[in-house]
């Protein structure tokens, strides 16, 4: 499924994301030399309807058209398919962020393969620092999210968000499986076509190819808002839903994507479950244990906080919903 190359594609800096497929035949590894080693790695589209990735990359790597890169880079494209399509993934394909190294998605070998044949070309390489570009369907603002509390981790999440979100699961991500070689982030760029966020994920990637090390300094306490998330929540399959839908097994209240990164009291209202249907919200919490009853609360009818959270990734798209999940739930941590 991976094809790997030593240089840019012709053409393949004139196209959108939709269009990648034109020059690339699916998943694509493309090494590029700069001043600096070892490179850089960044993963773009792993969700194929998130292009502020690649108009990143794009971006720095016109403006290199002519120039040396201040260092190796890496770059991964990864869904082009899905992106042909517009869409997060295909029918019938998995999430090609949940099928790294580590992953529980067993039913996708060749998926599973082609991602340990990255990291292992990386590997061999060596990495100075892994950036994996995405965007999301709620209202949430810009943030990185990393797996481990390193100082080197927290250094290069603060350079692009003061906003930082540690997690463990889901697992089989990308940020998870190059934490084990290097610095990792994922960064979260607001919605696809959001004003600023290209240039923004564009100007973080071209300050980490400038970087020349890591500070050996702790970040400051007052540099940083971190978070744990606590909790992934779905709707069960068996269950319909929707938003302002009182004939659903849960009507969400319609404004539920406006409580992204709000610190939410114990009682917040989320919806109403239809009078008779036995639905619950699932929470795993990151051993995977369903923790869905000690957070939310049904009494008369209504899904309720039992205790004080705050959400992020909550969005409207019930396809994204679907396919992934309604949010993550997370708590305020101190530093490490």
């Amino acid at each position: 499924m991976l094809t790997q190359y030593e240089h840019l594609p012709d053409g393949m800096l004139d196209l959108p994301a939709a269009r990648l497929g034109e020059v690339l035949p699916g998943p694509a590894l493309i090494h590029l030399p700069g001043r600096r080693t070892p490179p850089l790695f960044v993963s773009v589209l792993l969700h194929g309807n998130e292009d502020t990735g690649w108009l990143a990359a794009q971006s720095i790597l016109r403006k290199y058209a002519s120039a040396e890169l201040p260092r190796a880079l890496s770059l991964f494209i990864g869904n082009v398919e899905a992106a042909r399509s517009g869409v997060r993934r295909l029918d019938g394909q998995p999430d090609f962020n949940r099928v790294w190294p580590d992953s529980e998605e067993e039913a996708f070998p060749a998926e599973l393969e082609m991602m340990q044949e990255v990291v292992d070309a990386m590997r061999v390489r060596g990495v100075f620092a892994s950036l994996d570009i995405h965007n999301n369907t709620g209202l949430n603002p810009h943030y990185a999210c990393v797996n481990r509390l390193d100082q080197a981790f927290l250094h290069l999440a603060t350079l692009f968000s003061r906003i930082v979100v540690y997690f463990i699961r889901p697992r089989g991500v990308q940020s998870a499986a190059f934490a084990e070689l290097c610095p990792a982030v994922t960064l979260e760029c607001g919605k696809p076509g959001t004003p600023g966020s290209v240039e923004h994920a564009a100007g973080f990637m071209e300050a980490c190819l400038h970087l020349s090390e890591f500070p050996a300094h702790p970040v400051a306490s007052h540099d940083i808002d971190l978070f744990h998330t606590v909790a992934t929540v779905k709707v069960p399959e068996q269950f319909s839903f929707g938003f302002a839908a009182p004939d659903a097994d849960i009507d969400f209240v319609p404004e539920l994507d406006h409580f992204n990164f709000r610190e939410l009291a114990c009682g917040e209202r989320l919806g109403r479950v239809k009078e008779g249907s036995p639905a619950q919200l699932q929470a795993q919490d990151e051993n995977g244990v369903d923790i869905g009853l000690r957070l939310f609360d049904y009494r008369q009818g209504e899904i309720t906080l039992r205790q004080p959270l705050m959400p992020a990734m909550l969005t409207r798209d019930e396809r994204v919903i679907r396919q992934d999940c309604l949010c993550y739930l997370m708590e305020r941590i101190g530093m490490p």
